[in-house]
């Protein structure tokens, strides 16, 4: 049997907004609503469903983490879409190093969503090229 993920639920103060924002700047296909989420599906088939918080929990998205391998072609298109936007990004998850970083002989970036959702991209596997955190 084989194992894979499908799907993952991101809070969202805006579900559709935050669908569109993740798609745009991935370019990924644009989302689509199902029930009570905007689903936006990744090249191999994993769904991202944003599911707006309602009620008391609305102000309260529990920021969470989220990471994308692409080629260099797309990353150089996303970071170029990030810069359009005025996007900041850094090179470390604790947003302390501004730029990109080059573990593994690739090249990686993190950039906020719209919900502080903390998104990165990377063009190589961790651990691939022998770098250790």
């Amino acid at each position: 049997m084989s194992i894979n993920l499908d799907h993952t639920i991101l809070p969202a103060k805006d579900a559709k907004a935050s669908a569109l924002f993740l798609a745009r700047i991935l370019s990924l296909p644009e989302p689509r609503e199902w029930g009570p989420f905007w689903v936006v599906t990744t090249d191999n088939g994993v769904n991202l469903d944003y599911m707006e918080q309602k009620g008391e929990q609305a102000g309260d998205v529990a920021a969470r983490h989220y990471a994308f391998l692409v080629d260099e072609a797309s990353f150089d298109a996303i970071l170029a879409r990030i810069e359009t936007a005025g996007l900041p990004y850094w090179a470390d998850p604790a947003r302390t190093k501004p730029g990109l970083n080059r573990h593994d002989g690739g090249r990686g970036l993190y950039f906020d969503d719209l919900n502080g959702h903390l998104l990165e991209v990377i063009t190589r596997p961790y651990g691939s090229g022998g770098w250790q955190p």
